[in-house]
């Protein structure tokens, strides 16, 4: 008898397992872009109508990993008609399993970016202010915890024993405390900043050994940034033992200087100088009311010293500037109408040669004594 046919109906099952196969592929790779372009804009909109952003932070951080989900799943279903395939093997299963694992990590890692909106609200409903500074601290902490829960369940779906891992651990745990001492002091250092909230994020700080802008606090170190435009990275127990100057807390900031008039002024002249440089910045609209001195101080050997003390409403450098300039000028205007010279330094060293003044470092200007000497 001729079975020859039955040869036949083998190839033909084969190749209908293999075509099926193929099928399944492309109707979950069609399903995966019409979730992509459709389902999951209906399931936004639907979102959108909830009174909180909670649902929607999920949905945008789960978006990617349900794609491949689809892929997954697509994969699994496929290959249980390919005809050389096992899938029942455990390789197989655990490697499915693993797969889920990742996916659903890796949502919880894009939801753990977004944990600031989640402060957000916490800040808008309770009187417990959540520092900037705590927010990536945070992020950053959650992010640790979910890759080790995810590495510890995959290692178990592969059969390690973790709790095997972790006795090991302490075998060896005097060797591992004294190589892990820095990054131990600098993960508390990071603890005692952000409990103690010497500065946030953004803050102008100065310390022993930086000045500049705080950009990012991480378990090991903080990022500031220099006037000079580089990032300079100091370990968290460095900074939390240092003294810390925070400039951004400044409510206002000081103007403070000495003015020395000529010794040889009029008392009359001196005083009304005096009145309409203090009236100026008492009027003045950018300097703070609440303490200004204008006086004069005291005689020194070559001048008479009047004290400014006064303070800017804004902290911004920039219009700091501006506004000492601005007052700077205002007192030259005073005392040149006032004819009145600002005092020049007695070491001012000169020489009389062919009518013209000339400097010479060898002979001192001799300064006229009471008894009338030239």
């Amino acid at each position: 008898m001729d079975w020859s046919f039955l040869k036949q109906l083998d190839d033909f099952d084969v190749l209908k397992s293999i075509a099926i196969t193929i099928g399944i592929f492309i109707v979950f790779s069609l399903f995966r872009k019409i979730f992509t372009k459709y389902i999951f804009k209906l399931i936004l909109k639907i979102a959108n109508q909830s009174p909180t952003s909670l649902f929607n932070n999920i949905l945008y951080a789960f978006e990617k990993p349900m794609r491949w989900l689809i892929v997954i799943i697509g994969t699994y279903v496929a290959l249980e008609y390919f005809p050389y395939f096992d899938e029942t093997h455990y390789v197989f299963k655990r490697l499915i399993s693993a797969s889920i694992i990742v996916l659903i990590t890796w949502g919880l890692w894009n939801l753990s970016s977004g944990t600031s909106e989640v402060f957000k609200k916490i800040n808008e409903y309770s009187d417990n202010k959540i520092d900037e500074i705590l927010v990536p601290f945070l992020t950053k902490v959650l992010r640790f915890v979910i890759v080790a829960i995810s590495i510890s369940i995959i290692a178990q779906v592969f059969g390690y024993d973790v709790n095997g891992f972790v006795a090991g651990l302490g075998l060896g745990g005097l060797a591992f405390a004294l190589a892990a001492q820095e990054v131990i002091k600098n993960l508390f250092g990071g603890v005692v900043i952000i409990t103690e909230k010497p500065f946030t994020l953004g803050d102008w700080i100065m310390t022993p050994s930086v000045e500049g802008t705080v950009e990012d606090i991480t378990f090991r170190s903080t990022a500031i940034r220099t006037f000079a435009d580089s990032v300079v990275i100091i370990p968290n127990a460095t900074l939390s033992n240092e003294p810390i100057t925070n400039w951004s807390k400044m409510g206002k900031r000081q103007i403070s200087y000495d003015l020395k008039i000529s010794s040889h002024t009029p008392k009359e002249k001196l005083e009304h100088s005096i009145k309409q440089i203090r009236s100026y910045v008492e009027n003045h609209p950018d300097i703070h009311p609440e303490t200004i001195f204008v006086n004069f101080t005291r005689y020194e050997t070559d001048s008479l010293n009047v004290m400014l003390y006064f303070f800017t409403k804004t902290t911004d450098w920039g219009d700091f500037l501006s506004i000492q300039e601005e007052i700077n000028f205002k007192i030259l205007e005073i005392l040149s109408k006032e004819n009145i010279k600002v005092a020049v330094p007695a070491q001012s060293l000169r020489v009389e040669e062919e009518g013209l003044v000339k400097r010479n470092p060898l002979k001192v200007k001799r300064v006229p004594s009471n008894k009338g000497e030239n």
